[in-house]
């Protein structure tokens, strides 16, 4: 990997860190449960709103159930960011800057939950349902909050219902419910993922170089 890469590789991933852990730690210090800032705050947009829920493990609110199933997640969190990083190191030197981007974006998000699962059961109180009198969650000494190592919940806030409609109940299947565009509630390290994702599956024929086609053909 040249100097250049490793630079930007390095400032993608501090950005992404720094804007996910300081939104999360605000969230999870000043928020409760279930705490909607359309619902309980003077917020005037309803289509994007901070949403406080804690999830165990994977992004957009996705887990496996039971206390082994997040340990296991972060496990297996853990042992994918060391392949993302031995896979960019490795390819970054044949690829153009946008491969770099990008894988340092999902290796960026992967980090921010990991962040969250490692290390919030450790240092933080429980957060409480919404309700009033109940009070946020705080810091507490190392190893004197909510949970064991790798144990932790993953703090998730943005939410966007972009559309809420209801199905009329002759539709087959889906009638009778009402239909919520876009349900599931995230944080800027899941979103990290999926642009990492996506700009790897859009733009992959565009990260080889000319040179490389022609030593190729």
């Amino acid at each position: 990997m040249s100097k250049k890469h490793l630079w930007v590789s390095l400032g993608i991933i501090f950005f992404v860190l720094l804007l996910d852990q300081s939104l999360k730690i605000w969230v999870k210090t000043h928020m409760l449960l279930n705490e909607d800032s359309y619902l309980h705050w003077d917020w005037p947009i309803s289509w994007f709103r901070i949403h406080f829920i804690e999830n165990p493990g994977m992004a957009f609110g996705l887990s496996f159930p039971g206390n082994s199933g997040k340990l296991i997640l972060s496990l297996l969190r853990l042992i994918l960011i060391i392949v993302l990083v031995v896979i960019l190191i490795k390819y970054a030197k044949r690829y153009r800057l946008g491969f770099t981007i990008f894988m340092s974006m999902i290796i960026a998000g992967a980090m921010g939950n990991l962040i969250d699962s490692m290390f919030y059961g450790l240092i933080f109180t429980n957060s409480p349902y919404y309700g009033v009198g109940f009070q946020p969650a705080h810091f507490v000494p190392f190893g004197h909050g909510y949970g064991k190592f790798l144990m932790g919940n993953v703090v998730d806030m943005l939410y966007f219902p972009l559309c809420r409609c209801y199905i009329p109940s002759w539709v087959p299947q889906f009638g009778g419910h009402v239909f919520e565009f876009f349900r599931p509630i995230f944080n800027i390290a899941d979103s990290s993922i999926f642009i990492g994702t996506l700009g790897l599956l859009l733009f992959k024929n565009k990260f080889v170089s000319h040179e490389q086609v022609s030593n190729n053909s």
